[in-house]
């Protein structure tokens, strides 16, 4: 088993069933799912994030009421790159021009539908590189 086809997957309480719908769907696709849950109302703060920036997941997806709040503190571990997105074209570009390695979802958002065209448009993205390097070498030179 290899970082590569493994997906670390997380949400708050409001989360728990869209989470599980993905883990189904991603492992549906040869994804191997991580799911750190949480299965109560308990919080795993920042517990995918800490599996992606250690190469231990090679994507991570979390989950919450908007999506905000969970990215944001998914984007204080070193090494994350975490956008928030409720549509499938904002999921491409921010891993073409972004290299993001984990998508936000907010389930308040977006129904369970469009919430795995999302992820399907996060996971056949491809990095564009080139002019795009150098915004990514920016935001990990000011992660300190």
């Amino acid at each position: 088993m290899t970082a590569t086809n493994r997906i670390a997957l997380s949400s708050d309480h409001a989360a728990i069933q869209l989470r599980q719908a993905i883990a189904g769907h991603i492992a549906a696709q040869g994804w191997i799912p991580v799911d750190i849950g949480p299965t109560t109302p308990k919080s795993t703060h920042y517990a995918a994030a800490r599996l992606v920036a250690s190469g231990d997941c090679r994507f991570g997806i979390i989950l919450c009421g908007t999506g905000q709040g969970i990215m944001m503190a998914a984007n204080k571990v070193k090494g994350i790159r975490c956008g928030v997105c409720a549509d499938t074209f904002s999921a491409r570009m921010i891993r073409q021009h972004n290299d993001a390695n984990m998508l936000s979802i907010g389930v308040r958002v977006v129904g369970e539908g469009l919430a795995l065209d999302i992820v399907d448009a996060f996971l056949t993205a491809r990095f564009e590189g080139g002019r795009h390097a150098m915004r990514v070498e920016m935001i990990e030179a000011r992660e300190g």
